[in-house]
């Protein structure tokens, strides 16, 4: 999709983009690679509305208009391509993420859009993992605790979410992260989860699914007990922190670091993060970690390819819609 006048930095990108031919023979480009086709019949005979930016088939069946944006992240939005580019360019360069008031002082739209607009472009960045196969070599197994501090909550909040116990992990959400050292690049990738507890019954089945199991594979935990039969199917190394934190490559230091960068983008950047949309941040974090040596050209148009086939209506994040199919 890139050419020679491809944008490379951001002030490119905002100028390139300004122009809305350019924006979706882009998106046309990315999702149609043999010309354009109904997405509902598939048919290729279709004419081009220039005056609406839109085709239609000639097949005779509803919805023979449609957009590029359709079977998008962009679908029934009404904000135009040119600020949709610059948001995906935005939030997948920031190291440390970018708030949705931010967003709507550098994109022009209101702080309730860019919210919405943030969250679909978090889904086009979500890694399906069952399509990247098992990993393999050397994976470091560790997790963590993302909640409030006790010391820092008003004293009604902190009643409320920890009754009179003293802070810990009381009123966090456990995060489960598996990280690759070498990976198909070379460089260290990881995918996360949240977890319902750090339990055995909980972990275990979590490693089992996402490390390939044999002499080959190496895992490295620290001394935690739910780990401790992960033996059986694997060169199991432990590092217990109680004594140390390395010993030789025996270690969860990859993880801890990528725990330490997760906590500042939501500490410092969002500041407020809610259980019920946690994995959406995990999932934009965890993109631009594995993504991290490419340019931010590469990342883009690697982003171009992911909002296809991916959709989210205001209901679905908010959980209107769950609420509605349930009563």
């Amino acid at each position: 999709m890139a050419t020679n006048a491809s944008p490379q930095t951001l002030q490119e990108a905002v100028r390139h983009y300004a122009d809305l031919d350019v924006c979706q023979a882009e998106l046309v480009a990315a999702r149609w690679p043999d010309g354009v086709e109904c997405p509902t019949c598939g048919r290729k005979d279709v004419g081009y509305l220039a005056t609406q930016r839109r085709w239609q088939c000639k097949g005779k069946h509803p919805k023979r208009q449609f957009s590029a944006k359709v079977g998008t992240i962009f679908e029934d939005s009404p904000i135009k391509l040119d600020k949709w580019f610059v948001a995906i360019w935005l939030i997948s360069s920031a190291k440390n993420g970018i708030s949705s008031y931010e967003l709507e002082r550098s994109i022009g739209v209101t702080q309730k859009t860019a919210w919405f607009m943030l969250h679909r472009i978090r889904l086009a960045m979500q890694t399906r993992s069952f399509l990247q196969g098992k990993l393999t070599g050397e994976v470091e197994v560790d997790e963590t605790f993302i909640g409030g501090r006790a010391r820092f909550m008003h004293a009604d909040r902190r009643k409320k979410t920890i009754g009179l116990k003293r802070g810990g992990i009381v009123g966090k959400i456990a995060v489960m992260g598996l990280l690759q050292r070498h990976g198909k690049d070379g460089h260290s990738a990881i995918r996360l989860e949240v977890v319902a507890d750090t339990k055995r019954h909980t972990l275990q089945p979590r490693v089992e699914a996402n490390v390939e199991p044999g002499p080959a594979t190496t895992v490295y935990t620290d001394a935690n007990n739910s780990y401790n039969r992960l033996g059986a199917a694997y060169v199991h190394q432990v590092i217990d922190h109680a004594e140390k934190y390395v010993d030789g490559q025996i270690h969860t230091n990859g993880c801890e670091n990528f725990w330490s960068l997760l906590k500042r983008g939501l500490r410092g950047t969002y500041v407020s993060v809610e259980p019920f949309h946690l994995f959406r941040y995990l999932d934009e974090q965890a993109f631009r970690f594995n993504t991290r040596k490419q340019t931010d050209r590469a990342r883009f148009e690697e982003m171009a390819q992911r909002v296809i086939g991916r959709r989210l209506t205001y209901k679905d994040l908010i959980g209107k819609a769950d609420a509605q199919s349930a009563a």
